[in-house]
């Protein structure tokens, strides 16, 4: 983009701002117009945004773009949309600044080093380039957009330097939110090894916690390991992913068009991966337990395992001599629901290692869908718990995952009462609406937006 587009596409977002925030006379305020629209500027900092489709980037800018439709100004600093692939999309560059305008939201780009080959250092490398890159953007967002919250999202710590010192700089309270512990589940998965480093991350980290003034992150179990950690109870808020559970109907399985484009016959139970391939969704172990069932369980099951990612190549491989196996890329947005519904159970995978330092962001859209879910979770974790009448959790084995689809595939009453328990989860637990209102409700309750 070039100069004058950007400050063109800057002047059209400003106008647009200032239209919002001063509605003509007879028409309805924002939900949430209870502090100065004024003085309502949030700038966010985040690793991943849209057009990414899965992980932290969808709730990031379903977050900004809900802030932006009720009166917020949104101002993002984010890289180039590269994830799951590993590779920056057609249009976009590694190497330049770019600003555009999302569905009302100012999106700042910078510069990011995206590796070929995906390690230890290579990931280190990767996030700190994001992190060197965020400094010089958060200081011009500091001293010309002024904000008056500064929320980054953990993946990646790295921008959390940038985030502080602008909001120091303009006088604005600071928000840290927690998608995953990166530093815990790093040296747990044995991405990194270095009892030294670890030791120096986890202490770094602390202080990192501490500097912000409120913390969140996505589950109870989560946001107690917060506490552990150091940071003060007053200072800690859950917030949730969520689903927009009116978007995604309840499907019969057997009327999506998946079934004919996939040749999958109508008979047949379909268990269904969708999301990231990589190494902290245990991704191997599917192709055992589709080898499992091939070799001998009582139903005809055929598996979907939809997505990208650097694991995505070994598990195809994996599975390249199994005729009840089916691949396809990431789907549209707005074939979701129907992929979603095309399956009679959903797989979830997850390493035990990182048992409550993630929290699938796929398991909101698995509920809202109304089909039970086979979890691997380690007993008292918060997987384990979420899934509890709404699916069955398993030990982290292909053989505990295959027995238990097995016995669903074979029940299709269970089926129904788990897939009913899984929706209404989506709808108490989970809903987009009531989470987003509780965001707000503690931005009002920080002293920068005191109206």
């Amino acid at each position: 983009m070039t100069e004058s587009t950007t400050e063109d596409s800057r002047a059209l977002y400003h106008e647009s701002a200032l239209s919002a925030a001063e509605p003509e006379a007879g028409a309805s305020q924002p939900r949430t117009a209870r502090c100065s629209k004024a003085r309502r500027k949030v700038l966010i900092v985040a690793l991943n945004y849209a057009p990414e489709m899965v992980g932290c980037a969808k709730y990031t800018a379903e977050l900004a773009e809900a802030l932006a439709q009720d009166g917020y100004r949104v101002e993002v600093i984010c890289a180039p949309p590269y994830y799951p692939q590993w590779k920056i999309l057609e249009g976009y560059s590694g190497a330049s600044w770019r600003t555009e305008i999302l569905n009302g939201v100012l999106v700042r780009r910078v510069p990011l080093f995206v590796p070929k080959k995906v390690s230890g250092l290579t990931r280190i490398l990767h996030l700190a380039s994001f992190g060197a890159a965020t400094v010089p953007a958060a200081l011009s967002a500091a001293f010309k957009f002024k904000p008056d919250l500064v929320f980054t999202v953990a993946p990646t710590l790295t921008s959390s330097f940038a985030a502080l010192i602008a909001a120091k700089i303009a006088g604005a309270r600071s928000w840290l939110h927690i998608q995953d512990f990166e530093v815990d589940a790093a040296f747990e998965l044995g991405l990194l090894k270095s009892r030294i480093a670890r030791r120096l991350a986890l202490f770094a980290e602390r202080l990192t916690f501490r500097a912000f003034d409120r913390v969140s992150t996505i589950s109870p179990a989560m946001a107690r390991l917060l506490h552990a950690k150091g940071v003060g109870g007053d200072a800690i808020v859950e917030l949730r992913n969520w689903v927009d559970v009116e978007s995604i109907p309840t499907l019969p399985s057997t009327n999506t068009s998946y079934r004919s484009e996939l040749a999958i016959d109508a008979h047949d139970i379909v268990a269904l991966y969708s999301g990231n391939m990589a190494a902290k969704q245990g991704i191997e172990m599917l192709a055992d337990v589709a080898r499992q069932i091939h070799e001998g369980r009582r139903a005809a099951v055929t598996f979907i395992f939809c997505g990208e990612g650097p694991a995505r190549a070994s598990l195809e491989a994996a599975c390249s001599d199994l005729s009840n196996v089916r691949f396809l890329p990431l789907q549209p947005l707005e074939r979701l629901g129907e992929l979603l519904g095309t399956a009679d159970v959903h797989l979830l995978p997850q390493r035990p290692e990182a048992a409550d330092l993630v929290l699938p962001s796929k398991l909101t859209g698995m509920l809202a869908s109304g089909r039970p879910v086979i979890a691997m979770a380690m007993p008292g974790s918060s997987l384990e718990q979420e899934v509890q009448g709404a699916g069955i959790a398993v030990e982290p084995t292909a053989k505990a995952m295959a027995v238990a689809l097995d016995r669903l595939a074979t029940d299709a009453p269970l089926r129904r009462e788990l897939g009913a328990g899984a929706r209404h989860r989506a709808e108490a637990a989970w809903q987009k609406s009531a989470i987003y209102e509780k965001f707000v409700g503690v931005i009002h309750g920080l002293d920068n937006c005191a109206g």
